[in-house]
């Protein structure tokens, strides 16, 4: 199957929770590389001023809605080629966590969970896969290092992931076989320094905190939008991503006890639970952050990343590098 991507520049983007975090960096970082975008998320207001700010720059709509509920997809994709004429790349990004132990957390929170988190992917693969079939493109879903490693804290959202990358690779075989010119790609991030858990909701007698290393979410847009304009099954951001991921397939049981020992403690802050704290489980958080302010280091780039969405670069870099530090040996040896 041949699958040409056009330039980002020249692309019609849906992504799916725009007015925060991942979604809203992608959602810039596109615009300003010239893409016409159609933004979704729950928060109209949020919305609303995002699109306004994004026209100053290219041309994009919004279309409020939950990912959750089926018809609000549908939606989407109707006035993207209402005002399009369709698009190239469908971004579902939308997601939410739980952090608690899962005999903790009641049934309704996992079910609300899994109908945003693995639902809501399933409502946007399927309008994308409609519209793309017959034009070509990109489907990209943003999984995590949860996607193949589960934590514990985050037993449900790590499960949805788990779920989530199942999905991706059937149908992205299903796709191959049939000859369908689209792309699809598993995007698998470690801790990213979002609003992600202050919109999650907490089970914990301490706020819920990253465990390091913490990367920005700079780091995911650049990948999605890569995956935009070349087709790779799955990218890891991060090299601690596919640390986790290497350690559940190598060394499962060890991984466990690292786990365990580690965790618990790295996913909470010294700061206790405030009572009825808001979170984004069943209705919009407070949107337009791209970042959470996490408290310790974050990473601005990963070189694991980028290495591996650019190997030949890489290789020759790396080989430069090589005959550069011979030639100076070289020339120390004979002065």
């Amino acid at each position: 199957m041949d699958v040409n991507l056009k330039r980002v520049e020249d692309q019609v983007i849906v992504i799916t929770g725009a007015t925060s975090g991942i979604g809203l960096v992608t959602a810039r970082m596109a615009a300003d590389r010239g893409a016409r975008l159609v933004l979704f998320s729950r928060n109209e207001r949020a919305l609303d001023e995002l699109t306004h700010e994004l026209n100053r720059k290219t041309e994009a709509i919004y279309v409020p809605g939950d990912v959750a509920n089926h018809d609000d997809v549908h939606r989407l994709a109707g006035a993207a080629i209402s005002r399009f004429g369709g698009f190239d790349t469908w971004v579902n990004n939308a997601g939410v966590s739980v952090y608690g132990r899962l005999m903790q957390i009641p049934i309704e929170d996992q079910r609300r969970l899994f109908e945003t988190d693995f639902w809501g992917m399933v409502y946007g693969c399927r309008a994308a896969y409609h519209q793309l079939r017959r034009r070509g493109g990109a489907i990209i879903n943003l999984g995590s290092v949860v996607s193949d490693r589960s934590i514990p804290l985050q037993g449900i959202y790590s499960a949805a992931k788990h779920a989530v990358k199942g999905y991706t690779n059937t149908l992205r075989m299903e796709i191959e076989e049939e000859g369908s010119p689209i792309s699809v790609t598993l995007i698998k991030p470690t801790s990213i320094d979002t609003p992600f858990t202050h919109h999650a909701r907490n089970y914990m007698e301490y706020e819920p905190g990253f465990p390091p290393p913490v990367y920005a979410p700079e780091v995911v847009a650049e990948a999605i939008l890569h995956a935009a304009e070349t087709p790779e099954r799955d990218i890891f951001v991060g090299s601690a991503a596919k640390v986790m991921a290497s350690g559940e397939k190598y060394a499962p049981r060890l991984t466990d006890k690292y786990m365990e020992s580690t965790m618990f403690d790295q996913q909470q802050k010294d700061q206790r639970s405030r009572p009825g704290r808001q979170d984004a489980l069943y209705r919009a958080g407070r949107d337009l952050q791209e970042r959470g302010g996490h408290d310790g280091h974050v990473m601005e780039t990963s070189v694991y990343t980028k290495a591996s969405l650019h190997p030949y670069v890489t290789s020759a870099a790396v080989l430069g590098a090589g005959w550069a530090i011979t030639q100076m040996w070289r020339t120390r040896q004979t002065a």
